[in-house]
């Protein structure tokens, strides 16, 4: 069984329970994935079934791809995403991983790329308190002392200092699945996942 989709987030909202209680959730839109390739031990070393989905026209993919759809013989498609699995053998090209298989889930893990933030300093980073705001102190926003003495007259690695920030693969685990639309392939998770609307997120099984 292929425990994942691959869906796009489209934002937030809030729906309202049984009891009138209020669930905030994201609205995940997980069009059908197809198989494009299998692989298995044999062949790759692994087991795996690379899925593909998203719209494309056919003259906006280049010749490599193309190639590759040709060589499997699928509709050229603009994502694909591998997942591993115990058998790949059970599965074949243009099999369909639809939101149905999470009709009796639970709970969820979802994977995303958490929003850009760029260049950030120590305060916006790590959460520093910074300095005094005023009374002729020249200490605001900078992360202090960094450095040792003569021994060992270094900065260790690791340390919290301004850098990039954002952009990262996060994982939030075991979000309960609170409802299901396979009509319009929604997936309505309760709580926030990474990344902007429009993002690529992976949903699997927890």
């Amino acid at each position: 069984m292929i425990n994942a989709i691959y869906g796009k987030k489209l934002g937030m909202t809030q729906i309202f329970a049984e009891d009138d209680t209020v669930i905030p959730v994201t609205v995940i839109q997980a069009e059908p994935n197809k198989v494009c390739q299998v692989k298995t031990t044999e062949t790759d070393g692994y087991e795996a079934v690379q899925m593909g989905f998203g719209a494309i026209k056919p003259k906006k993919v280049n010749r490599p791809m193309a190639g590759h759809f040709a060589k499997q013989g699928t509709e050229p498609v603009r994502y694909l995403r591998e997942v591993r699995v115990e058998n790949a053998s059970e599965y074949s090209v243009g099999d369909l991983q639809t939101v149905a298989a999470f009709a009796e889930v639970k709970k969820v893990d979802v994977t995303g790329t958490s929003k850009g933030k760029g260049f950030a300093g120590v305060m916006k980073r790590y959460g520093f308190a910074g300095g005094p705001g005023g009374h002729g102190a020249h200490f605001h926003r900078a992360p202090g002392s960094v450095g040792q003495c003569a021994t060992p007259s270094r900065v260790f690695k690791g340390l919290k200092l301004p850098g990039h920030m954002g952009c990262d693969t996060v994982t939030v685990r075991n979000l309960e699945v609170v409802r299901v639309d396979e009509d319009q392939n929604l997936i309505l998770v309760k709580g926030a996942v990474p990344g902007g609307k429009n993002g690529i997120v992976r949903v699997r099984m927890a």
